[in-house]
């Protein structure tokens, strides 16, 4: 009687009556029931894929609306938006592996909302002719295993002016020798610096409520006339698993050095630094919201800076003011672990 009753309880289940069969007909099992309905036609399947379909255009769409509250979760995703993108990758190729047409419709909403996003950086928008001043801007790194070259390729550049970030005590003898050559006017302050071949007057360092000094602002007095000169960086931030993205002190910084720019009473002003955010970051719009990207408004592509061994988000920045950017590259990789940058900028109307 025993064995009757397992097998009559086997058979129920194999009839899709019982539990097993229940998930397996029903709900397509694994993945397959994860993703929507097992049955019924293209148009009827995947219907919980096309729901992540439609959140995934909401996060971006709406990606200024996600609270920092918790760790910081709407700059972190911020900082990393155009990687958003991978995840439409995934989203197809599960849609087409489940052969759902509501999903692949779906995917319609997300890949509009990005190539808004996104689109306009993929073309070149490098203007014709040349600049008035070429500036370049590089994180060093403190623990350069090669800051003699590093300072060879910056020298190598021809810029007219060249900011330094990450500048170590034991590692500034090396660059101030090695720039000495091109650039007779620098100063450096604290571990950021500033190099210039025109003269430099009304050098100061800008407090960025950090305790020791990683901003400076000089006044370059080019050919084509005076330009406010900014040097900074900005503090770190880290991805914590119980913190969240620990960005409190960046932000602090953010709005010193915002609010020091805004009171800036020279007509044309350049930022040069690590800003340790990229453009989209909601916690960088003090500085943002009254400047232009160099490589938003000149450059191809992201212009990707961090980490320089595979550059994932850009969080080194030239940003003008008053001023007109040409162009603007991401340079070749130094012995640091970002990537320098460079932009031509017109300073005649």
């Amino acid at each position: 009687m025993a064995r009757a009753h397992t097998a009559e309880a086997t058979h129920t289940d194999g009839d899709g009556r019982g539990p097993s069969g229940f998930f397996s007909r029903r709900s397509g099992g694994g993945l397959r029931g994860l993703l929507g309905r097992g049955g019924g036609g293209m148009w009827r399947r995947g219907l919980v894929l096309a729901a992540l379909v439609v959140l995934l255009a909401l996060v971006f769409m709406l990606h200024s609306k996600i609270p920092n509250s918790i760790g910081n979760l709407g700059s972190l995703w911020e900082t990393f938006l155009p990687w958003g993108g991978l995840l439409i990758v995934v989203l197809l190729a599960l849609a087409a592996l489940r052969r759902s047409a509501t999903a692949l419709v779906a995917l319609l909403l997300p890949i509009l909302v990005w190539v808004n996003l996104f689109g306009g950086l993929l073309t070149d928008k490098a203007k014709a002719g040349e600049g008035d001043l070429t500036v370049v801007t590089h994180n060093v790194n403190a623990e350069n295993s090669n800051p003699s070259g590093t300072a060879r390729d910056i020298a190598g550049t021809g810029a007219d002016v060249v900011a330094l970030e990450e500048v170590s005590g034991r590692q500034s003898g090396v660059y101030t020798k090695a720039l000495a050559a091109k650039y007779p006017y620098h100063k450096l302050t604290g571990t950021v610096g500033l190099w210039s071949k025109y003269p430099m007057d009304d050098v100061r360092t800008v407090d960025i409520k950090m305790g020791w000094p990683r901003a400076m602002r000089a006044t370059v007095d080019t050919p084509k006339g005076e330009v406010a000169v900014y040097v900074a960086h900005l503090p770190s931030v880290r991805v914590k698993f119980r913190a969240g993205f620990t960005a409190g002190q960046r932000d602090d910084s953010a709005d010193a050095l915002g609010d020091a720019i805004a009171r800036d009473k020279t007509g044309k002003v350049v930022l040069l630094g690590d800003l340790n955010g990229t453009m989209n970051d909601r916690a960088l719009a003090p500085i943002t919201s009254q400047m232009r990207s160099a490589q938003g408004a000149a450059g191809s592509g992201f212009g990707f800076t961090w980490p320089a061994s595979f550059p994932m988000a850009r969080i080194d920045q030239i940003m003008v003011k008053g001023v007109e950017p040409v162009s603007a590259r991401t340079l070749s990789a130094t012995g640091s672990d970002h990537l320098p940058i460079a932009a031509s900028l017109k300073l005649t109307d």
